[in-house]
């Protein structure tokens, strides 16, 4: 993959609607350092919130089935849940939404965004 892949995959995540803010501002402040002598240590930054984001696909199962779930999706919640649960049976690791998904590949491959 290359750093220009890797760009592409970060502006994906930043602009699916389940990204959260925190992330944003992450990407926003990465994009601000691109080119610049500040860029390592906001790719830092930026792969330190995305682990920290990343829902794991247990935590993803129990929030599908939480109260809080049913607040936000209302009648949805029941087809989330089970998104969750096949996706857990399938034998993921990770939440498969617009923000996680490419947020498993850039830290796969970090090393690009450090180097």
């Amino acid at each position: 993959m290359t750093k220009e892949n890797l760009i592409e995959k970060i502006k994906a995540m930043a602009a699916a609607p389940s990204c959260c803010p925190e992330l944003t501002a992450a990407v926003q402040k990465y994009f601000d350092a691109l080119g610049t002598d500040k860029e390592k240590v906001a790719a830092q930054n930026l792969i330190a919130e995305i682990e920290e984001d990343i829902s794991d696909v247990d935590s993803l199962v129990a929030f599908a089935h939480s109260d809080r779930a049913k607040e936000i999706f209302g009648e949805g919640q029941k087809n989330f849940a089970a998104h969750a649960d096949e996706l857990k049976a399938s034998g993921a690791k990770y939440c498969d939404c617009g923000a996680c998904a490419p947020g498993v590949e850039i830290l796969q491959n970090k090393e690009i965004l450090l180097g």
